[in-house]
């Protein structure tokens, strides 16, 4: 299944949550939410991802994850997106740039869970990212204390934003970000294939 690029008008802000989504599950729909309700947000696209750099294992092929998410999905303020697959990006700073490119003066905000924070420091152009975007981390259970100790949270500390000061990130700059801690279901897509031979 393939879908249009989603449509937004310059001064939208649109939280990204990028990921192989393999399989998507309830914990990614109330990541979503949770970052609509809490960083004041238009809409939370998910980017499906045609596989991790990150990861040694390729995922289920793209059509079988966007059509999963589409099913789970029933909320008009997210989108589901295969923008990477279109734009032939690979890494998130690449499909931020074409993003960027593509929707001039639309606010973006990346998402990510808190153990995404932990490892941050490897991905490509970590430091990039970090300085053309704001990013709102939303804890899951037991990732709190590495993801809070890790190297992107050291050096960014600076500028990471406190409080009721969250609900401002989406119109902040660069390197602005804050740390959500949030009442989250511990289902994972490693459970989900594991339990439900997803992929197999």
């Amino acid at each position: 299944m393939r879908c249009e690029l989603p449509y937004a008008r310059a001064g939208m802000k649109i939280g990204l949550l990028g990921g192989s989504f393999d399989p998507p599950h309830r914990g990614h729909v109330h990541i979503s939410q949770a970052a609509l309700k809490r960083f004041g947000l238009d809409e939370v696209w998910w980017l499906v991802t045609p596989g991790n750099p990150l990861k040694e294992n390729g995922p289920a092929p793209i059509a079988k994850r966007m059509a999963a998410a589409h099913a789970l999905v029933d909320h008009p303020r997210i989108k589901i997106s295969d923008f990477e697959s279109r734009m032939h990006t690979r890494y998130t700073a690449e499909t931020l740039e074409a993003l960027f490119k593509t929707y001039r003066g639309v606010r973006f905000t990346w998402l990510m869970g808190a153990d995404n924070l932990a490892e941050f420091h490897r991905w490509d152009r970590w430091t990039w990212i970090m300085e053309n975007i704001p990013v709102g981390v939303l804890a899951r259970p037991g990732d709190r204390i590495s993801a809070r100790m890790s190297p992107a949270a050291k050096r960014y500390d600076f500028a990471r934003l406190r409080g009721a000061s969250r609900r401002l990130l989406p119109l902040a700059e660069p390197a602005a970000w804050c740390f959500v801690n949030l009442p989250m279901t511990s289902i994972s897509s490693t459970e989900l294939r594991a339990k439900t031979g997803w992929g197999s």
